[in-house]
């Protein structure tokens, strides 16, 4: 391979799109969790299931350990760990920790999600496409 062709490679491949990213408060908030858990958790699993009116909900659990297959994401200093079965619906997702009157949450900002239920539980998620898109 000469030297033009390995730079046109070069300029062709794109970065992989991170699976998700953390809010600055999403962080913090992990960050806390872990912090109080005296070591207990490596970090936190997230993942989707089927389930809810609208087909799939986001799940959120502490993770003791890490399966050969996580997808393993660091960022702002913490740790989460991602269910291999789920990594294509959430490819480009950016997760937030918020709070408001009546509640405080962890809410995903994921540009697969097509529709959401009224009591925004449960999701409809497509795959991301091969190039890193979120699907249409």
């Amino acid at each position: 391979m000469t030297a033009a062709q390995d730079t046109a490679t070069t300029r062709r491949r794109r970065e992989r799109p991170k699976v998700l990213r953390l809010t600055d408060a999403a962080a913090a908030r992990i960050h806390q969790i872990l912090e109080s858990s005296a070591g207990r958790y490596i970090g936190v699993r997230v993942g989707v299931r089927n389930g809810g009116c609208a087909g799939m909900t986001y799940t959120m659990d502490y993770a003791e350990t890490q399966n050969a297959l996580d997808e393993v994401i660091e960022d702002k200093g913490v740790r989460v760990l991602i269910d291999p079965k789920a990594v294509m619906f959430l490819i480009g997702t950016e997760m937030d920790y918020v709070r408001d009157r009546l509640a405080t949450r962890f809410v995903f900002k994921n540009p697969n999600q097509t529709e959401a239920c009224g009591c925004g539980e449960s999701v409809v998620l497509k795959p991301a496409d091969p190039d890193g898109e979120a699907a249409n």
